[in-house]
């Protein structure tokens, strides 16, 4: 019989702790993105945070969070993940002055990144180039020199 009631005190304590799970303010879409950033922040502990701080971040469980690896890049594209379109480097891109192209480039990149994360997600894989952050294209801070004040920039002597 005791053992029937610790079955059932351990089933309702699941039950209870997934239903408050659900509830937390930072997984409500609805919220503010402030409001759910600080929600979940002053619910990890500090442990926690410095372990986020890394490319490859462990999984928090007790708040649903799975793990995630920031490790990515799409400097011409989202290839280091299987098949993908390769376009060239981003100096090459640039040199043309083609704003629209540059638009064109990453807004591609960026569909094929978000599918083959998604595919990756649905397969329960979060390892390096699986998900969504990517360190680059860089800017070509040669274009923004041109595109702004140059003059500032230049001689700016501090």
């Amino acid at each position: 019989m005791e053992k029937i009631y610790s079955l059932v005190f351990v089933l309702q304590l699941v039950t209870v702790s997934t239903f408050a799970q659900e509830k937390l303010p930072f997984k409500n879409p609805d919220l503010p993105t402030e409001q759910r950033v600080n929600d979940i922040v002053s619910r990890m502990t500090l442990h926690e945070k410095i372990s986020q701080l890394m490319d490859h971040s462990p999984a928090i469980k007790r708040l649903d969070i799975p793990e995630y690896n920031w490790w990515n890049e799409s400097l011409h594209g989202v290839a280091r993940t299987g098949y993908a379109t390769v376009f060239p480097q981003s100096i090459s891109i640039t040199s043309s002055w083609d704003r629209q192209l540059i638009f064109d480039v990453a807004n591609a990149i960026s569909d094929e990144a978000r599918a083959k994360h998604h595919e990756y997600l649905r397969k329960g894989q979060h390892g390096m180039y699986q998900g969504l952050t990517f360190w680059s294209p860089n800017i070509n801070i040669f274009l923004e020199i041109l595109a702004g004040d140059a003059d500032t920039f230049v001689n700016n002597d501090t």
